[in-house]
C-alpha cells in the first residue's frame, strides 16, 4: 500500500477526530500508531500483522521516550511554574498597577494599562491563555465598574493576552524549537520586536477608539502625583528584574533558556517570601497547577513526536514538496497559502494542536524554499496568536467571556476584537515582508 496515500488518509482521520472533539494527543497518537502498523504490515506486499507489531511498538515508544527526556523540554514546567509563582507573589500584577497609575490621565488609560499589563505578564510566563485568564480577572471587571464600553473592556484584554505567545518566554516557541531543531534562545529573542510592535499597535487601537468615541472610556477624575508614579514604578522592579534575567541573560550568553528559567523561578520564590506575598502553601499550589499543565503539554508533545515519525515513514512530506515545486509557486504565494491554512485552522483548533499537526508538512516545504526557520517560527506564532481571537472559536475570547459571565455577551466581545485583528494582520504582513524585524536581535548576538 502506498505510504503517501496512508499519510493523506491519516491527516483526514486526525481532522475528523478533532472535529468530534477527541483530545489532540489521543487523535495524533492513535492515528499514528494504527498508520505505522498498517505500513509495516503491508511492507512485503501482503498483509502480515505479525511482522508489524515489533517495529510499530519500537517506533511509538522510542520516539515518545526520546522527547520526554529532552533537555530543552524541561524549560516548559519551569516557565509555567514561574508564571504561577509570580502571580501568587503579586509580581505580575505590579506591572499592570504601575501602568494603571502612569496612564490614568490618558483617555482609555485603564484599557492601555491592561494591554501593557498583559505584555508584562507575558514577559514572565509563556502562555497566552493563562495571560488572558489572569489579567481578565483583574482588568475587565474593573473597567466594567468604571463604565467602560463593554467591547473595549473585554476585547482589549483578550487581544492583549495573545502577547503571551510572542513575547518571550513562550511555550509555543519552545515546542516549535524542539520539533524544528532550531535554537530556542534565538526564537525567544526573535519574538521581542514583533511582540513590542503588536503591543504598541493594540495601544494605538485603544487610543483611536477612545478618540473617536470618547464615551467608550470615562475620564479619570482623581489626582496622580509624581510621587505616586515613582512608587508604582519602583514596586514593579521584580517583574522587570525577571525579564532582564531572561532576555539579558540569554542575549549576553550568560544563560541558556533553560538555565534562565531555573534562575527566575528561584528568584521569584525568594522575592515572594522576602516581600511576604508568598508562603509554602502558595508554592505547593503553584507546583500542583504546574504539574497539571505540564502533563497536558507533554502528552500532546509525545503524541506529536510519534505522529512526526509516522509522517516521515509515509513519505507524504517529500510528495507535497515536489507537488509545490512543480506548481512553481512564488514565495509570496506560498506564504499567503500558509497564512490562509493557519488562519482557518485557528478558527477551530488550539495553537499547540495546530502546530504539532502542521509542522511535519510545513517545515520541509519552507526549507525547500530556503526560508529562515527562526523568522518562519515568528510568522507561525503570530498566525497562532491571531487564531486565539478569531471567531468562531477564539480561545482567549471564551476565556474572557467566562471571566465576565453574563455581563457581556460573547458576540459583543468578538465585535470589539475586530479592531485589534486589523492591527494583528498589519503586523503579520510587516513580519512577512521585513524578516529583519524578527532577525535583528538574534543576529546581533
Amino acid at each position: 500500500m502506498d505510504g503517501t496515500v496512508i499519510g493523506i488518509v491519516a491527516f483526514a482521520c486526525v481532522i475528523g477526530l478533532l472535529a468530534v472533539r477527541v483530545p489532540i494527543a489521543f487523535a495524533l497518537a492513535g492515528v499514528a500508531t494504527v498508520g505505522t502498523f498498517v505500513i509495516f504490515a503491508f511492507r512485503t506486499g501482503t498483509f502480515a500483522p505479525e511482522r508489524a507489531l515489533k517495529p510499530t511498538t519500537s517506533l511509538v515508544f522510542s520516539n515518545s521516550f526520546d522527547l520526554i527526556h529532552s533537555y530543552d523540554l524541561s524549560m516548559i514546567p519551569l516557565f509555567i511554574a514561574l508564571g504561577h509563582i509570580a502571580y501568587r507573589a503579586e509580581i505580575t500584577t505590579k506591572i499592570y498597577q504601575a501602568a494603571r497609575v502612569w496612564l490614568a490621565s490618558v483617555p482609555g488609560g485603564v484599557a492601555m494599562a491592561s494591554v501593557v499589563g498583559c505584555g508584562g505578564f507575558s514577559a514572565i510566563t509563556g502562555s497566552s491563555i493563562a495571560c488572558a485568564s489572569t489579567m481578565g480577572r483583574i482588568c475587565s471587571p474593573e473597567m466594567l465598574r468604571m463604565g467602560y464600553d463593554k467591547r473595549l473592556a473585554t476585547a482589549s484584554v483578550a487581544a492583549g493576552g495573545t502577547l503571551g505567545s510572542l513575547i518571550p518566554p513562550s511555550v509555543l516557541f519552545i515546542i516549535y524549537g524542539i520539533f524544528t531543531e532550531t535554537s530556542i534562545s534565538a526564537l525567544f529573542l526573535a519574538g521581542i520586536l514583533p511582540g513590542l510592535i503588536s503591543l504598541l499597535g493594540f495601544v494605538l487601537v485603544i487610543f483611536v477608539w477612545v478618540r473617536r468615541t470618547p464615551e467608550a472610556a470615562p475620564r479619570f477624575e482623581g489626582q496622580i502625583t509624581m510621587r505616586d508614579r515613582g512608587r508604582a514604578a519602583l514596586d514593579s522592579w521584580p517583574a522587570i528584574g525577571l525579564f532582564v534575567i531572561i532576555v539579558g541573560g540569554i542575549y549576553g550568553g550568560i544563560f541558556t533558556a533553560t538555565e534562565a528559567a531555573a534562575v527566575c523561578v528561584s528568584a521569584a520564590v525568594a522575592i515572594g517570601f522576602a516581600q511576604g506575598k508568598l508562603d509554602l502553601r502558595g508554592v505547593i499550589e503553584s507546583l500542583r497547577e504546574t504539574c497539571i499543565q505540564t502533563a497536558s503539554i507533554f502528552l500532546i508533545a509525545a503524541a506529536a513526536k510519534i505522529f512526526v515519525a509516522f509522517i516521515a515513514l509515509t513519505g507524504v512530506a517529500p510528495s507535497i514538496v515536489s507537488a509545490v515545486t512543480d506548481a512553481q509557486l512564488s514565495p509570496v504565494m506560498l506564504l499567503a497559502a500558509i497564512a490562509v491554512i493557519y488562519l482557518v485552522l485557528g478558527m477551530f483548533l488550539d495553537p499547540i494542536g495546530i502546530m504539532v499537526l502542521t509542522l511535519p508538512l510545513m517545515i520541509p516545504l519552507v526549507e525547500n524554499y530556503g526560508f529562515d526557520l527562526i523568522w518562519f517560527g515568528v510568522v507561525i506564532i503570530k498566525l497562532l496568536e491571531i487564531g486565539l481571537i478569531t471567531p468562531p472559536v477564539g480561545l482567549n475570547v471564551f476565556v474572557i467571556a467566562n471571566v465576565v459571565g453574563k455581563d457581556v455577551a460573547i458576540d459583543r466581545i468578538f465585535s470589539g476584537i475586530l479592531r485589534f485583528l486589523t492591527v494583528d494582520v498589519i503586523v503579520l504582513i510587516l513580519i512577512m515582508a521585513f524578516p529583519v524585524i524578527s532577525l535583528l536581535i538574534p543576529n546581533s548576538m
